[in-house]
């Protein structure tokens, strides 16, 4: 494809580039950042050993989730298409919610992974990273505005120039943790870890389903959604989608349930004297390094500590601008937000991103603390999947699904059953803070609901169920055992949010309608057929 030339004007739609193994790659890069750096001593302190089962657990309900977004970004491969499926199939009140969320943890995920750089090379470049208040310092804020900044420069440039950065980044990043699996397997495994220092699971299962949420195991594995939201920019988006998926989280899977293994196992025993709660690296897997005697993977630790954030930041970075992108298309954020530079990608958008991003640099609590607040905003945007393929199934049987999950009809309750109890083990009061914030945006809602001459009463009523979920997990986070009053006992708070998602699946699935814009889908789904010729 010719680039433009000087003074042309900028291109209408997004350029279609991105191949199978840019979206790979993409993929695989934002699911290896600074989750895989935290991840592992941050579940270990909440579940022990038994956070093995954490990544399992979470792995295969990721999978069940990500599948259904296979089917939805294959069929309507575009732009955002996390807050525009939601519209097809229940208008725009639901779409804005969930796209609220998303723009929370789009926006959060570049600061939160320049901050992490900063933390991890703490241990060797002094004076930006405060340990004892888990915040940057003065100097350390400036670093981490110039990193976010890079990110997005990045992406202004072009989606071409991005996949020429992302995919050797994302190669090395991949190398490193394998290098760290390998070398603490030879050298530092210690099975007595798994039984001692009060056993496998010495926090029982409370401690196994907090670390999925508050551990970072779900930060980690939901990083594949930047991309799904490339899917309006790759070549044969109906073919390439589904496999990139599929590829990624097999790959990526497997590496974190081994790097979880080793990193149990390589722990020295006078470090869990007081118990797996009271671990405390700085640099977990670097410090384990230095403590086996191998510095020469200490060092590449170190670098890498830089690069795996950086490729992450970049990736969500490029995943931000479409979210707005989608939001300005389905008309919450101003027209403005829907140009393109002459390089093909959404500018302003751009823009604002990096603004939002910069804002949420401001003095935050640890990476672990933040990364929960994350989680929850990252999984409620995904469990609206079985229920948009579920709906679209029956309001639009006739568009094309190069993929298409067997069996939904119970993987898609499934789905949505541990999609909630995900989003109730984050616990209270993050699942507070997070309410707080999707209330700031029905605020919003409303005010440009009440703009609209062309406002629908059907959309908030389609939208009643979703209000109705939110104020469940609240009560239940509120009243339950992940750090609420306890006035519910284990297991019946589980129980008790099991049975009722059921129900609200259901109630999902009745709200579901063919809405007004339901010709912009078939709009997608053929501008994607014709692609594909």
């Amino acid at each position: 494809m010719e680039e433009p030339q000087f003074g042309a004007a900028p291109p209408r739609h997004l350029r279609r580039e991105l191949t199978l193994t840019d979206l790979t790659m993409t993929a695989i890069g934002g699911l290896i950042g600074s989750g895989w750096l935290f991840a592992s001593m941050t579940a270990a302190t909440i579940a022990g050993p038994g956070a093995l089962l954490s990544w399992i657990i979470g792995a295969i309900a990721v999978i069940i989730l990500g599948l259904t977004f296979a089917e939805l970004s294959g069929m309507l491969p575009e732009a955002g298409g996390v807050i525009r499926y939601p519209q097809y199939t229940h208008g725009r009140f639901v779409s804005f919610l969930i796209g609220w969320a998303a723009l929370i943890s789009w926006a959060g995920i570049p600061p939160i992974e320049s901050e992490a750089v900063i933390q991890y090379s703490s241990s060797y470049i002094h004076g930006l990273y405060n340990a004892s208040s888990g915040s940057l310092t003065g100097p350390g804020f400036v670093v981490a505005a110039i990193l976010v900044a890079v990110f997005f420069a990045v992406n202004y440039l072009g989606v071409k120039l991005y996949a020429k950065v992302n995919t050797p980044v994302t190669f090395i990043k991949f190398a490193a943790p394998t290098l760290t699996v390998i070398a603490f397997l030879i050298v530092g495994f210690h099975p007595a870890n798994f039984t001692q220092y009060g056993g496998f699971m010495p926090y029982h299962w409370g401690g196994v389903f907090a670390a999925i949420s508050s551990g970072g195991i779900i930060f980690a594995y939901t990083g594949f959604r930047p991309m799904m939201d490339l899917a309006g920019e790759a070549r044969n988006p109906q073919r390439d989608l589904p496999r990139a998926f599929i590829l990624a989280m097999a790959t990526v899977g497997a590496l974190y349930i081994l790097l979880q293994l080793v990193f149990i196992a390589a722990v020295p025993g006078h470090d869990l004297t007081k118990g797996w709660a009271a671990l405390d690296f700085a640099s977990p897997y670097a410090n384990l390094a230095v403590a086996l005697n191998l510095s020469w993977v200490a060092v590449i630790l170190y670098g890498d500590a830089i690069l795996s954030p950086f490729g992450t930041g970049l990736v969500y970075s490029a995943g931000t601008p479409r979210g707005i992108f989608a939001f300005a298309k389905n008309g919450y954020f101003p027209k403005t937000f829907l140009s393109l530079n002459n390089k093909g990608v959404p500018s302003s958008a751009i823009y604002l991103s990096f603004i939002v991003g910069f804002l949420f640099l401001l003095p935050f609590p640890s990476w672990q603390k933040m990364v929960g607040v994350l989680s929850s905003a990252t999984i409620l945007t995904y469990m609206l999947g079985p229920v948009s393929a579920v709906v679209l199934r029956r309001t639009a049987p006739n568009l094309h699904r190069p993929y298409k999950v067997g069996a939904i009809s119970w993987l898609g309750p499934i789905g949505f059953v541990v999609g909630s109890l995900i989003f109730y083990w984050t616990g209270w009061p993050t699942d507070g803070w997070l309410m707080l914030m999707t209330a700031i945006g029905v605020v919003v809602y409303m005010f440009y609901f009440s703009k609209d001459p062309n406002r629908s009463w059907h959309d908030v009523k389609s939208g009643l169920w979703l209000v109705a979920y939110f104020v469940f997990i609240l009560l239940m986070a509120k009243f339950g055992t992940f750090g609420g009053t306890n006035s519910i006992k284990a297991p019946w708070d589980d129980i008790i949010v099991a049975v009722l998602s059921i129900a609200f699946y259901y109630w999902a699935l009745a709200s579901g309608r063919h809405t007004e814009s339901m010709p912009e889908a078939h709009q997608v789904a053929e501008d994607a057929k014709s692609i594909n010729r």
